[in-house]
C-alpha cells in the first residue's frame, strides 16, 4: 500500500494551483490579442514572454524528471522567447496545450503509485520527483502572480479588476 497517497494528493492540488494561487488557466484565460505582446511599464514581460517561459521551464523540469538524457536549455536565454509577441494566436493555444500536457504528465508522474517521491533522481544531484514537482508548483506561482499584476496594469483583468482565486 502506498503511505503517501494524502502527499501525491496534496502535490496534485499544488500544482493545479489549489489554496493560495491563482489557477493558470484563471490567468491566461480569454486574454485580449492584441495585448498578448505588450509590456506595459512597471512590467518586466509580456504576457507571451511569462507564457512561453513558464512552457520552457515547466518541460524541462519534466524533461529532467524523467530522462536521463536530456539536455536543458542554456540559462537564462533558453528559458525565454525570442520575441515578446506571439508569432500568432495559433502559438499562443499551442503553448497553452502544451503547457497543459507538461503539467499532466507531471501530475500522472505524482500520482504514480511506483514513483518514489523520496529516491534520488539517478542522474540528478540530489533532486527528487517531490523536489522537481514542487519546484514546478512554485516556479507557476510566481509567474502567475506576474500574470495578475499584468493584467491589471493593462486593464484586462475580468470583472472591472476584482480579484478572485
Amino acid at each position: 500500500m502506498d503511505s503517501n497517497i494524502d502527499l501525491r494528493k496534496h502535490l496534485v492540488a499544488l500544482l493545479r494551483a489549489g489554496g493560495a494561487h491563482i489557477s493558470f488557466e484563471k490567468a491566461v484565460s480569454r486574454f485580449p490579442t492584441d495585448l498578448r505582446g505588450k509590456k506595459p511599464r512597471g512590467a518586466q514581460h509580456s504576457a507571451w514572454s511569462l507564457l512561453e517561459h513558464m512552457r520552457i521551464a515547466q518541460w524541462d523540469i519534466l524533461q529532467f524528471s524523467v530522462d536521463a538524457a536530456h539536455v536543458s536549455p542554456d540559462f537564462p536565454g533558453g528559458y525565454w522567447p525570442k520575441s515578446r509577441t506571439p508569432p500568432s494566436t495559433r502559438a499562443w493555444n499551442e503553448s497553452i496545450k502544451a503547457f497543459h500536457k507538461d503539467l499532466e504528465a507531471m501530475i500522472a508522474l505524482v500520482e504514480n503509485p511506483s514513483t518514489d517521491l523520496f529516491a534520488r533522481i539517478p542522474h540528478g544531484t540530489g533532486q527528487t520527483v517531490l523536489r522537481e514537482a514542487l519546484l514546478i508548483a512554485d516556479h507557476n506561482a510566481y509567474h502567475l502572480g506576474q500574470f495578475v499584476l499584468l493584467r491589471r496594469l493593462l486593464g484586462a483583468w475580468p470583472n472591472g479588476g476584482q480579484f478572485s482565486i
